[in-house]
């Protein structure tokens, strides 16, 4: 054995421990962080009247009670809206400034840039106290419209960035192909980098529809007298306590796993193969 495989030898031995705990770390914050569900689901089955764990027994009476009640119908549609109306102004601001920051060439954009992801690091108290200001001024306190422009404002760094990294992963070669076979703008755009970034624009859309659907502190101050879902699951766990928020929490888990496993596969189906063809 050669005097440099001693070494090298020892190196892959330190990276193959290395990527081990580095697993085990992943699976024990995995574990820390779902841990909660082991006492979510079954409270939601739960046939107490309050909530406790373990239950006495099994009941879907939470669920029913759910599906009956037109207060929290009436706040899940709200959330609901709310959400698609985020998910559509983001990618119609977000897409074009995208493209801006991406194909730019001028300076100005980077501190347009650092401007766009300031909410990021903004705490949500921090800009619900601003809008709520601004939005008072203008009397729309109570307009589910008011928290959809405020949800937008938290939700437009996500959508940019995920356009950002998906246009600068689209191979720009084919563009300039196409428009040197005659293809204009609008052609270029639909046929040829359209079927690059759809994935980024599917996963986009939906993570500013979740941040939406689960912001609570900004529909606080700006919903007023009609609640969004997370106000109403406040307002439950906060003054009636029983096991309907379990049974909620189970719902809304459920339907964003659906949502983010149907985007995967959506995005994988039209990721288009063709486009290099």
């Amino acid at each position: 054995m050669s005097s440099d495989a001693v070494p090298k030898k020892r190196s892959q031995h330190r990276a193959r421990c290395g990527r081990w705990l580095l697993r085990l770390y992943c699976a024990g914050v995995f574990v820390f962080l779902m841990a909660p569900l082991v006492v979510v689901f079954p409270i939601s089955l739960s046939s107490a009247e309050y909530l406790q764990f373990p239950p006495p027994g099994l009941s879907l009476k939470w669920f029913e009670r759910y599906f009956t009640s037109i207060a929290w119908i009436d706040a899940t549609i709200q959330s609901l809206k709310i959400g698609a109306a985020v998910s559509t102004i983001a990618l119609l601001i977000g897409v074009p400034l995208a493209f801006s920051l991406v194909r730019g060439k001028l300076r100005a954009l980077r501190i347009v840039e650092k401007l766009v992801l300031a909410p990021v690091i903004v705490p949500n108290i921090v800009i619900a106290v601003s809008v709520y200001g601004l939005f008072a001024t203008l009397k729309l306190i109570g307009s589910w419209t008011a928290v959809a422009i405020a949800h937008t404002l938290i939700a437009l760094p996500f959508v940019t960035v995920v356009v950002t990294a998906g246009l600068r992963a689209a191979d720009p070669l084919l563009e300039r192909a196409a428009v040197g076979l005659g293809a204009g703008p609008i052609r270029t755009f639909l046929q040829i980098t359209l079927p690059q970034i759809r994935p980024s624009l599917i996963a986009a859309g939906l993570f500013a529809f979740v941040i939406s659907f689960d912001e609570l502190v900004i529909a606080l101050f700006l919903s007023g007298a009609q609640a969004t879902l997370p106000k109403k699951m406040f307002e439950n766990i906060t003054f009636a306590i029983d096991p309907t928020i379990a049974a909620v929490s189970v719902l809304k888990i459920l339907a964003i796993l659906t949502i983010l496993l149907a985007s995967g596969a959506i995005a994988r189906a039209t990721r288009a193969p063709d486009v290099t063809a």
